[in-house]
């Protein structure tokens, strides 16, 4: 006899009717592709298909719209998918793991959805893996996708698992094995940050987007998306087959339904694998530090006036400036990390940075320049007597860039001497160095074998977990603090 497992939460996180849960799906979905549409180059049907998607499981009143736009982007493959891994944190049950169903189909209002047991049954030996029904009783995260899936795809069949405590490399594991081919789609179901207050919720979810985007899940916490697990697991497994992620939806429940005191976060992202654009074309990489050149150009006056008045404005209050960060142009209030150099009379006199961005960009420059002037533990504080010969210069550093490789020969054949900063990191050991380290290393293998021994790793180190990004430093010349004061005065 088959074993069904009946809908949790139909009629709370959506309709139970199946008629007006039709129709409250395909409003969704058709509001999803309209946005689709809508944005710029999205109309291409020459895109890579997307492998794997992240979308949100609160009630379709806060998330519809969100997970909606998600599932536009299966549009034109909705003939293609034939099965579905599904992947969502547990919330009702404590579990060590990753709980599968024994059920032969999942029902909704809208019909039932077969299970692969055949695929259940290739991952059973894994020792992650548990059969457990009580986990899925209740649970709604990976029931909520469901009717949007129904609606947008043909036939397919359902791999669900609820994510307790586990590691990512767990999560991986079963990724990897059932990764499959055009037919298969990986879906992890997570919300964003929770219950902040709205501003709060836009800085923490923001970093989390960049996080997911730069395919990093090391600056992904707990309190940051409760799919932290699985999304991990995705993230090591997209690195591993060369995907890119690329963010669909950004919002929070104070968007959708309008309070704003204590909203949870939502995002979407979908998953294809790399595509070369514009001069990547012709040379074989993109030059990450283009945009940032050209944002020095254009604003680096005024960069330099607001370090010289940090410095002004410590001498006298001992704390750096307030900063309306809306009065800037907007490409000064992303997210980004910099490097501060003091000099004074052609001598070292303080520098202090950031390497993974998580402020905005006149935040940073404003907080390092403090720093460098005041907090430097290497000197003294700066005082008004030296501002006479005090020279400022300011870097900028590219996003972090993840690498893609299968051998540690093959990370060294696609470094830039000169030109790429590197940051490595194993389980809990990282460090970092920036492109003028080349200077005194300008050997590709040595200078991975001393960042190695900076992280407090062998040089002969390697290992399947080992991953690496490429960074690149664009740097405004020296400037004398009276023509930084008085840039753009």
């Amino acid at each position: 006899m088959a074993i069904v497992r009946p809908p949790a939460v139909a009629g709370v996180f959506y309709p139970r009717d199946g008629a007006s849960l039709n129709q409250t799906v395909g409003h969704l979905l058709q509001d999803g592709l309209k946005a689709r549409q809508n944005e710029t180059g999205r109309q291409g049907a020459d895109l890579p298909a997307p492998k794997a998607l992240i979308a949100p499981h609160a009630g379709y009143v806060f998330s519809g719209i969100p997970a909606a736009r998600a599932y536009a982007e299966l549009a034109p493959i909705r003939d293609r998918i034939e099965r579905v891994v599904l992947l969502g944190p547990a919330h009702r049950v404590a579990l060590r793991g990753l709980a599968t169903t024994s059920a032969d189909t999942w029902q909704t209002p809208l019909g039932p959805v077969p299970i692969d047991r055949q695929a259940i049954d290739a991952i059973a030996h894994l020792p992650q893996v548990t059969t457990d029904d009580n986990a899925h009783a209740q649970e709604h995260c990976l029931e909520v996708h469901l009717p949007f899936l129904q609606r947008i795809l043909s036939d397919f069949s359902l791999v669900p698992f609820v994510v307790g405590a586990a590691g990512q490399d767990e999560v991986a594991e079963v990724l990897e094995t059932l990764w499959g081919g055009p037919e298969t789609l990986i879906l992890i179901s997570s919300d964003l940050s929770h219950y902040h207050p709205y501003s709060e919720a836009i800085r923490l979810d923001t970093r989390t987007a960049q996080a997911i985007e730069s395919l990093d899940e090391t600056r992904i916490s707990q309190d940051q998306a409760c799919g932290r697990i699985p999304i991990s697991g995705l993230l090591s497994s997209a690195r591993r087959h060369h995907l890119q992620a690329e963010r669909v939806a950004l919002c929070n429940s104070g968007d959708t339904s309008g309070d704003k005191s204590r909203v949870v976060g939502y995002g979407a992202w979908v998953f294809r694998p790399e595509e070369k654009t514009g001069a990547a074309i012709e040379t074989g990489t993109a030059d990450p530090g283009e945009a940032d050149q050209k944002l020095l150009d254009r604003h680096g006056r005024e960069l330099m006036h607001l370090m010289a008045n940090t410095i002004r404005y410590g001498f006298g209050n001992n704390a750096p400036p307030e900063v309306a960060v809306g009065s800037f142009n907007e490409a000064l209030r992303q997210e980004r990390a910099t490097f501060v150099t003091l000099e004074s009379n052609g001598q070292l006199r303080g520098c202090i940075g950031s390497i993974v961005a998580n402020r905005p960009l006149v935040l940073d420059v404003v907080e390092n320049t403090f720093r460098a002037a005041f907090r430097d533990p290497r000197f003294p504080r700066l005082t008004p007597g030296e501002i006479h010969g005090l020279k400022l210069s300011l870097s900028i550093l590219s996003p972090m860039m993840p690498m893609q490789f299968d051998a540690e020969a093959d990370l060294l054949a696609q470094l830039r001497p000169g030109e790429d900063g590197l940051m490595i990191q194993d389980t809990d050991k990282r460090s970092v160095f920036l492109p003028q380290v080349w200077e005194q290393l300008p050997n590709r293998r040595d200078f991975l074998s001393h960042l190695k021994a900076k992280a407090g790793m062998v040089s002969g180190h390697w290992s399947s977990g080992f991953k690496a990004w490429r960074f690149t430093v664009r740097k405004l010349p020296p400037v004398d603090f009276a023509e930084a004061e008085t840039a753009i005065s």
